[in-house]
């Protein structure tokens, strides 16, 4: 509908496709109908994940613009991995993979990304410390007062085959109750000031895909 009806393409266009999979296609339009499209492959591009080890784990927020605004401008930087959590202190709250899906779809097809991001949601920060407590991956907990920079680890982040999972705390910030559960976690900092949930978020982002 929207290529047809609403940009107007027409037979002899050329249009890109993606498989959400690492595929882009160039494709001509060779029959436009009231409901459908035709298309032929002239040709496909395949890219690699380069971020497929890397999970963003963002609590639920109480500002849902913020929340949104974070996850888009991650899509567009190349994250594909997500995990939204409830924490103890977390004001909202509810699974809305779906909404969230289509969210990273849209920000995925406007920075012209080859890869559909992919969206989990868990209860409490228990479930997702139980998620990733394998031989295979890592935690690693931003925190305003640990030691070590994160912008001093994203090398070994990048080149490990562990998956890395990045854990934001929310607004009102990671309860001791959580602290203690999270104590076998790799502690990191962004900077030396104390950043809103989503400045933190984009910022880690920033760090780790460029």
């Amino acid at each position: 509908h929207h290529a047809g009806h609403v940009m107007r393409h027409d037979e002899g266009n050329f249009i890109f496709v993606t498989d959400g999979k690492g595929t882009i296609y160039k494709t001509e339009i060779t029959e436009v109908s009231k409901n459908n499209i035709e298309l032929s492959i002239v040709s496909e591009t395949k890219y690699h994940n380069e971020f497929e080890n890397i999970c963003f784990c963002i609590p639920r927020m109480k500002n849902k613009e913020r929340f949104e605004f974070a996850i888009e401008k991650c899509v567009e930087l190349g994250i594909t991995n997500f995990v939204v959590f409830e924490s103890d202190r977390t004001i909202s709250k509810g699974d809305k993979t779906e909404k969230w899906i289509k969210l990273g779809m849209s920000a995925m097809k406007q920075s012209l990304r080859a890869y559909l991001p992919d969206f989990q949601f868990e209860e409490s920060i228990d479930a997702l410390i139980k998620k990733s407590s394998n031989n295979e991956s890592r935690l690693f907990l931003l925190d305003q007062k640990a030691d070590e920079k994160l912008s001093a680890h994203v090398d070994d982040i990048l080149n490990s085959e562990k998956i890395s999972y990045f854990i934001f705390g929310p607004e009102g910030g990671i309860s001791e109750r959580e602290l203690y559960l999270l104590k076998d976690s790799k502690f990191l900092r962004l900077t030396e000031n104390r950043l809103r949930s989503e400045t933190a978020i984009i910022s880690a982002g920033i760090l780790l895909t460029q």
